[in-house]
């Protein structure tokens, strides 16, 4: 949608600008046709690294030509530079990373909501300028009709035969509680992650009642020990086979078509948001606990989706492959984020594995 990518380069809406900077530019010919595009920032969330404060670049577009690729890179590393900024990173979004980051390289087909997709030349222009892979993040398919994994059930009987544990999908009439207990198992479990930071109560509302148009209850689950929330599975309808049919507008016709095909059910894929287990309850099988819950729910003929995608993956994440493999999910997108460290006698090391 044409607003969420103007909201990002507003600081009365993108947070960002609160500790950080934004910089856009386009690139013209001697016809003065614009050939490409670029934007280049940077955030105290971003510099989490003060050994080697790292900037980003992203919404980049560019012809197939590598010399005004070059002129973009160049333009956006002096800018950081400026800004004591010792490598970027790319392409990359200004502001959460479950949207628009990384490069697709591999999984050419339907694109997901707010998710990057670009040219497969783009990979060229990016390595070519001498950017690195810092890491690849994956996003996987199942088709919600497939059986589970054994080892599924297995785990959730386990979870079953203990009373003190409760798995519940929400409840539209207690938003606000689901966003506290989202806040608290998410500070829980992720904040130590590289990329991430503590949510806020404001923040964790502003989410939910940012999602409340197309929330499907059945699509976000919780787990709770005793009262405690332990564990929550986020998913949202994907809401891209509808915006699609938009053209980018979210007017009064938008509007209206967006609520005729959700009265139509056209969507029927699932787009699994956010996944997270605080420490304490890993590997006691609530994972597979709550698969079977959602899984019970997904069988029923009466379910409107039919596919699920889990996205952001990356390939520190050891654990989550090896669930989702279990799971029965495969590959079918594979982004890249790039590093580009302006010492070039520097070595690019991938993230810490999780």
């Amino acid at each position: 949608m044409d607003q969420d990518i103007e909201m990002v380069f507003d600081p009365n809406k993108n947070k960002f600008f609160r500790n950080g900077e934004c910089i856009r530019w386009i690139l013209q010919n001697a016809k003065s046709e614009t050939i490409g595009r670029i934007a280049a920032f940077y955030t105290d969330k971003l510099i989490k690294d003060k050994d080697q404060p790292t900037g980003g670049i992203g919404f980049f577009e560019c012809l197939d030509d590598q010399e005004a690729a070059n002129r973009l890179f160049d333009q956006a590393k002096k800018w950081l530079k400026g800004k004591g900024m010792e490598a970027m990173d790319g392409p990359i979004n200004f502001g959460e990373r479950n949207r628009w980051w990384g490069l697709l390289v591999d999984g050419f087909v339907e694109p997901s909501y707010c998710m990057a997709f670009n040219f497969i030349y783009y990979r060229n222009l990016f390595e070519k300028y001498g950017f690195q892979k810092y890491y690849e993040q994956y996003t996987y398919h199942r088709f919600i009709y497939k059986n589970l994994n054994p080892l599924f059930r297995e785990k959730a009987e386990r979870i079953a035969k203990n009373p003190r544990y409760h798995i519940k999908h929400l409840e539209m009439n207690k938003l606000e509680k689901h966003a506290e207990d989202f806040r608290i198992i998410y500070n829980k479990a992720w904040v130590k992650h590289s990329g991430t930071y503590e949510f806020t109560r404001a923040h964790a509302k502003a989410l939910i009642d940012s999602m409340i148009s197309i929330i499907d209850p059945k699509l976000l689950w919780f787990t709770y020990f005793d009262d405690e929330p332990v564990a929550f599975f986020l998913a949202l309808p994907e809401i891209n086979q509808i915006i699609k049919f938009l053209n980018g507008k979210m007017n009064l016709y938008g509007k209206l078509l967006f609520k005729y095909h959700q009265y139509r059910k056209t969507v029927n894929k699932a787009f699994a948001l956010l996944y997270g287990v605080i420490p304490e309850h890993q590997g006691r099988g609530i994972e597979g606990a709550m698969t079977l819950a959602v899984a019970e729910v997904a069988w029923d003929p009466s379910f409107q989706y039919k596919e699920m995608e889990f996205s952001w993956i990356g390939d520190f994440n050891p654990t989550m492959i090896k669930l989702l493999d279990q799971l029965g999910a495969t590959v079918c997108k594979t982004h890249i984020t790039y590093r580009y460290l302006f010492d070039r006698e520097k070595e690019v090391k991938p993230p810490p594995k999780l």
